[in-house]
């Protein structure tokens, strides 16, 4: 079993930036190919942002391309996502999630095991 808590969600003015964090159980983090997911209110969980084992390769969704970085400590079993000139449509639940076998994915049923999530609103 992995376990994931995420951090670090919150209120932001247009523009500004936040940082989430994941942790997670286990002592296998660095074979887990980890991914951010966002589901706005009444919309699809959509994909965000993952990243490879070792975090030699990243992947980003076009909207969030040049705000958002993804990156891992796998000393710390955690992975981060920086989010910067944050937009009202970046609001949404924000979940991490584990992918244990092969590379990381950007699809939500390449995941294994998923977070509760982390609320962040950005208001205009």
């Amino acid at each position: 079993q992995v376990q994931l808590v995420e951090s670090g969600g919150g209120l932001v003015q247009a523009g500004g930036s936040l940082r989430l964090s994941c942790a997670a159980s286990g002592r296998t983090f660095s074979s887990y190919g980890m991914g951010w997911f966002r589901q706005a209110p009444g919309k699809e969980r959509e994909f965000v942002a993952a990243i490879s084992r070792r975090g030699a390769s990243t992947d980003y969704v076009d909207s969030v391309k040049g705000r958002f970085t993804i990156a891992r400590d796998n000393a710390k079993n955690t992975v981060t996502l920086q989010m910067n000139s944050l937009k009202p449509e970046d609001t949404a639940v924000y979940y991490c999630a584990a992918r244990t076998t092969g590379y990381y994915s950007t699809y939500r049923g390449g995941y294994d095991y998923w977070g509760q999530g982390t609320q962040v609103t950005v208001s205009s």
